[in-house]
Formats: C-alpha cells, structure tokens, sequence
C-alpha cells in the first residue's frame, strides 16, 4: 500500500511539472487504452455468458428456459447493485450528462466497474438490452477519475469523460470516428481544436487495442455487396420518414413503461411483474433475446426463415404476410421488452435495441417493396440504412449514425443513402420529440448542457450557491421598535417577514418606513404587519437557473425571495447572478 501511495504521489507530482495541454494528451492517451480494454472485457464476458446459456437452453424442448432465464440475470442484477454498489448505475449515458451538468463532471469511482458487472449479468442472462450504454459510462468514469487523481479543472474533466466515452465506442465497433462523433453529438461536446486532438487520440488508441486484442472481428460483420442505386433514393425516403415514426413510438412507450415500473415501490414486486413480462416475451419471439445482435446478422445474411427457430410461432417464417406481421411484432415488442429488463432492475442500454430495432425496420421495409414494386432493392442494405435511420431518430445523432454503419462495414458504398435516411428520420421525429431519449428527462428539469453557450452557462450555476441569506428575518407580529433595532444592525434594506411558523408572508422595505422611523410614539402602538408588502414575484428552492432569470426578466426585480414550502431561505439577488455567470463564463470558455 505505501509503495502505491509513493507512486501516485510521484505522478500528482511530476504531473504539475507538464505544460497543461501536453498533459492532456497523454491522459487522453491513457484514458482510450483504459476504456479500450474495459469495452473488450465486457464484450467478451458477455458473449462467454451469452454463448454458455444458449447452450443450455438450445438442449430445452421450446425454449421452456427462456421464461425463467432473464428473471435470474435481473434478480443476481439487483442483488449486486443494492447490497454491494449501493448506489443507482442505470441510464448510463443519462447519468454522463448529468454528472457534466450538475456534478461538475465527477462521476463516483464505483461506475468504473459496476455498470460492466452487472450489464453483464443482465445481458448474459438474455435481459433485452444492450451493453453499449454501461460500457459509455465505465469509459467516462474512467476519464472523471483519472482528471480528478490529478485535480485538473471542470473544462478538462468533461473533456477526458469525452475521451472515455469516444474509446469505449471506439472499441467496441473498431469504429474510431464514429466514436469521435459520438462524444461530440450525444455528449454535447464543443467541436474545438483543443478537444478534437484528445478526442482522436482516444479514439484511436481504444480501437487500436481492440483490434490487438479481439483482431477484424467486430459486433456482426458484414462486408455490402450490394451497390447503390440511384432509382432507390425514394425508398431511402421513405425509410427515413418509417424509421422515424418507429423512433417515436420507441422514445414514447419507453418512457411510459419505464414510469409505470417506476411507480411500484416494492423492488421484488416489480421485479416479479417485468421478469414475468420479459421471459414471456421472449419466449414467444426468442429474437428479443439479449443483445439483438444475431438477429440483426441473420438479416444481413439473408436467413430470415430461422428468426423464429424453436418458437411456438415457428410457422411464421414460411408464410410472407405471417412473417410481415411477425416483424411488426418484433418492433412493437422489443421496446417494451428493453424497458421491462431494465424497470424491474436490469442494466442495460438502448443502444443495441436501437439498432435492432432499425435493422428489422429496413428488413420489413425491403419485403414490403420487393413485394410490390417490380424492381428489387437490396435487403441487406436496407438493414444497415434502417439501423443508421432509428440510431439518428432515437438518439437524435444521425452523424453517429452514418459514421458507424459506414466503419462497421468496411467502406462507404452506402454513404448517400445512409445520409438521406439519416437525415429524414432526425428531421422526422424533431417534429414530435426536440429531445433525446437519453436527454428528454434532463430537460424536462432544466439540467441538460447544450450547445448554446447561454442555456449552457445557466444550466452549469447551481442556485444553492448563489442564495444571500445575510438578510435578517423579523416577525409578523413584532412592533416598529423591534423593526428599527434589527434595521441598525443590519447592511441590508430589505427585510423579510415570516409568522411564528417561519412562514413566509412578505416583505418591508426601508424606504417605505424611513419617514416613520424616527418617530418613537410610533414604536409600540404599530407593528410589522402593517407596513408589508408582497415582492413581484418569488423563487421556488427547486428553480432551474432558466426559470430563475425568466422569473427576474417578468418581474423586473434585482432581488427575489427563495421559498422552499413557503418558508423563507433567503434572496437572490440579479448583481449576483452576473457575477457568479462571468466566472463561469470564463471558466466555461478557457
């Protein structure tokens, strides 16, 4: 231990003698090494635990072990996270963004490895989620603990969080730029010189160890085969627009499971309830199983009859309307089933089912055309386009979306239609959701940083910290005598008003006593109550910094009470909201 405690020491210590920038580089190096590694450890445990369990249950008559299966993972799930983490590790990208926003980029030390134990519990044990989200988060982790062993500033800390997220996307699709493009799309990262460098080295070096590591292969490979016709461009289209519609029932009944979960307190009943939902679903359609990945393979190859192998539906793979139904099925399913998985205590992301989703998309898309138009369009290719338009629709990132089924397949044969579908599913569903599925509550709150350097700026000031509580309090029922003492002993010319249960019932300002003040035959014939007045407005202790500066703008006020249940906690004051916005500002620009 002491020779450990010598070594970080020498490294705090050598670290200061570095200039800042070239520091960072190096950090951003070890950070995509790290966070490279992490994302191979869990892709590989989660395929170990996968593959042994689908052994097991391949040797069952009817899948029976599917019904039992992903209740055990969310179960072990549970346990681990409430007795040993103690602490909430799901929504990992959700968590990201809010660590950056109102925890000054520090995430706790646990999330470094506790999201990759227990999504691989989940996952492996066949829970509808995937692995993608955990991983996000463990890199980013990685990249806040590292900056702050070496108490680097807020600015640099939200940089590396960037590099370990860039490096876990990276590694776990080789997919360096896509990684990149990530960080800056659903992170919400500024595209800077100073941040594009690191983010690359990042990227890079975790893709780099992938590929020593785990060698070509990918998630699903697959090499396109297929051209791209300029006759196809208004099925591209028109997959956009299906795709983002699916993006909105997606980003829609995900929230209305996950809150309807929500609302059981008792943690084992709502575990009873969505592992009975979970195995059955999967049961009847075995593809909502686990990641979704071998789906998504199955259809690149062309082998759809075996989507429904040992299934009770089995048939519907031989008939065309039954399976076109089937399909439906699939899409309509997998989002309550990724929603179950992770209400009842799973961890796991929404990536995959995204990309699962998207892939079945284009699969139906193509057989509905190939059906009734007289020429035929590539299935395969709509496969790949469909994941890149329900990744641009859900996730709001269609960048993201074209980089990565461009790098996953080894060229950019579809990079048109990739763009044209991407781009028409975003556009798609802006018009119903302006948010994220991962943002979509954090802004709800007001606690989602964006682009907009002033929203970016409010939504970084914490209100506790800007709360004046120097100005002294008197009672509703004190006299005017009372009221001159506290007046002499205070800096202030305002003074709050509250009764004998500190309730908060107004204002008295000094300029509306001062011609009375001096009068003493006044002192103990009136009293406080009669010379209140009601402030234009107040703040409630749980206002978002946007609802705060509205509040000052309706008003026209420089200083309003804060009130939490009525109680008075103190003022703020608009001269110190514009201090405290400049030190950010600065802070936030350097």
């Amino acid at each position: 231990m002491k020779y450990f405690q010598k070594v970080f020491s020498f490294l705090l210590v050598s670290s200061r003698k570095i200039p800042q920038q070239r520091l960072i580089l190096i950090l951003s190096f070890v950070v995509g090494i790290l966070s490279g590694l992490a994302a191979v450890i869990l892709k590989n445990t989660v395929h170990f635990l996968h593959g042994f369990i689908q052994e097991i249950v391949s040797k069952g008559s009817f899948n029976l072990l599917y019904l039992a299966l992903p209740g055990m993972g969310i179960i072990i799930t549970m346990l681990y996270v409430r007795y040993f983490v103690k602490d909430n590790i799901g929504h990992g990208i959700s968590k990201i963004l809010f660590s950056i926003s109102k925890k000054g980029s520090k995430i706790k030390r646990h999330n470094t490895y506790s999201s990759m134990v227990a999504s691989t519990i989940t996952i492996g044990f066949g829970g509808s989620v995937g692995a993608e989200a955990p991983i996000v988060l463990t890199g980013s982790a990685i990249g806040s603990n590292v900056g702050q062993f070496f108490r680097l500033n807020y600015r640099t800390l939200t940089l590396l969080i960037g590099c370990g997220a860039a490096g876990a996307i990276a590694s776990i699709f080789k997919a360096p730029l896509a990684g990149l493009v990530f960080t800056l799309e659903v992170l919400l990262l500024d595209l800077t010189m100073s941040s594009i460098v690191p983010l690359l080295i990042s990227a890079v070096s975790a893709a780099s160890v992938s590929y020593f590591i785990l060698g070509k292969g990918v998630v699903f490979d697959y090499q396109v085969t297929h051209p791209f016709y300029l006759h196809n461009i208004v099925w591209y289209i028109f997959l956009g627009v299906f795709c983002g519609f699916v993006s909105v029932y997606f980003t829609r009944m995900s929230m209305k499971v996950e809150g309807r979960y929500a609302k059981i307190t008792n943690p084992y009943k709502k575990w009873i309830i969505g592992s009975l939902m979970l195995g059955t679903l999967i049961f009847v359609f075995p593809p909502l199983y686990g990641e979704g990945y071998d789906t998504i393979q199955l259809l690149l190859d062309g082998r759809s009859a075996e989507l429904f192998r040992n299934s009770p539906f089995a048939a519907f793979q031989n008939e065309y309307w039954l399976l076109l139904v089937a399909l439906i099925v699939l899409l309509a399913t997998k989002v309550i089933a990724t929603a179950s998985t992770t209400g009842a205590g799973g961890i796991g992301g929404t990536f995959a089912p995204t990309l699962f989703m998207g892939g079945v998309a284009g699969y139906f898309v193509a057989k509905i055309i190939n059906q009734f138009v007289f020429f035929q369009v590539s299935e395969s290719n709509f496969v790949l386009v469909g994941m890149a338009g329900m990744m641009a629709g859900v996730m709001h990132a269609p960048l993201t979306a074209i980089f990565l089924i461009a790098e996953i397949t080894g060229g950019y044969a579809l990079f048109i239609p990739l763009m044209i579908t991407a781009t028409i599913s975003f556009i798609t569903i802006l018009y119903f959701e302006p948010h994220s599925i991962y943002t979509k509550q954090l802004a709800a709150r007001g606690e989602l940083l964006t682009h907009h350097k002033d929203k970016a700026v409010l939504t970084l000031l914490q209100l506790d910290s800007l709360i004046e509580k120097d100005f002294v309090k008197i009672n509703l029922n004190d006299t005017l005598g009372c009221l001159i003492k506290v007046i002499s002993q205070s800096k202030r010319n305002i003074f709050p008003v509250v009764d004998d249960n500190e309730k908060f019932m107004g204002i008295v300002l000094l300029d509306e006593i001062r011609d009375i003040m001096f009068n003493a035959d006044l002192y103990e014939s009136t009293f406080v109550r009669d010379y209140i007045s009601f402030p234009p407005g107040f703040i409630n202790i749980n206002d978002s910094m946007n609802v705060v500066m509205r509040k000052f703008e309706d008003t026209d006020s420089w200083n309003l009470p804060v009130l939490d249940n009525d109680e008075y906690v103190g003022f703020v004051s608009k001269s110190k909201i514009f201090s405290a916005y400049r030190n950010v500002l600065v802070q936030f620009s350097e």
